[in-house]
């Protein structure tokens, strides 16, 4: 891979990472986005010397580092920390193929919902066709709240997601994964969705009903959409 190529990747996750911020998914310097390169290294949002926090993320705080956490290439790593939370990207990384892009972030209607004891159901349709499918698949929850920062915790974050596309994390917040880097931000967009939408409903005295499996079935394949 060239340097110009990697240059590239490393805007696209510092776009994503304001996307997130700007979405109020990650306030201030929570939350990380990371970006698989190879079998060993990846692409991961790091804290600077001069932290602006998620939402003033820069190409350059996106830095390469390998499945350990260790510099991967010389000096990528002087003046910036991993973040504590790297084990939940690296597990995953380990352990499914098919994702290449983690997204980990806090957004508050996903934790109050979680905690309300409402799951991320498909309770909308063509609203938001990828988020329904999403839902309807199921959302699996990790039901501790607590740090994610070592290869035992992250383990048992993985088995709960087992082989779906996200995660929530009890009191904590979500991870998502992707084929890609839009596709991991998309499904942590439709997860804070959903879970705004329900929190509104039971407020307003409504009664969360799942989609009827006919109008899912009229749904299309979310592939064959066009931009």
């Amino acid at each position: 891979m060239t340097k110009q190529d990697l240059d590239g990747l490393r805007r696209l996750v510092s776009d994503a990472c304001r996307v997130l911020a700007g979405r109020g998914l990650a306030d201030g310097i929570l939350g990380h986005i990371s970006l698989r390169i190879d079998e060993r290294t990846l692409l991961v949002r790091c804290r600077g010397p001069h932290e602006r926090g998620l939402l003033y993320t820069q190409p350059d705080d996106i830095r390469l580092v390998d499945l350990d956490g260790a510099t991967a290439a010389l000096g990528e790593l002087d003046g910036w920390a991993v973040p504590n939370e790297l084990p939940l990207h690296t597990e995953i990384l380990r352990t499914r193929p098919d994702v290449t892009c983690v997204v980990h972030a806090h957004p508050p209607a996903v934790v109050a919902a979680d905690l309300s004891g409402l799951g991320i159901r498909p309770v909308v349709g063509a609203f938001d066709i990828p988020g329904t499918r999403l839902a309807a698949r199921g959302v699996p929850v990790y039901p501790r709240g607590v740090l994610i920062r070592d290869r035992r915790l992250a383990a048992e974050m993985v088995a709960a997601l087992g082989d779906r596309d996200a995660v929530v994390l009890r009191g904590h917040g979500l991870t998502s994964t992707g084929a890609g880097v839009p596709e991991a931000v998309l499904r942590a967009l439709s997860v804070d969705a959903i879970a705004r939408i329900s929190l509104d409903v039971v407020k307003a005295g409504g009664t969360l009903t799942d989609l009827a499996e006919q109008d899912m079935c009229e749904l299309p394949d979310r592939r064959l959409l066009q931009p």
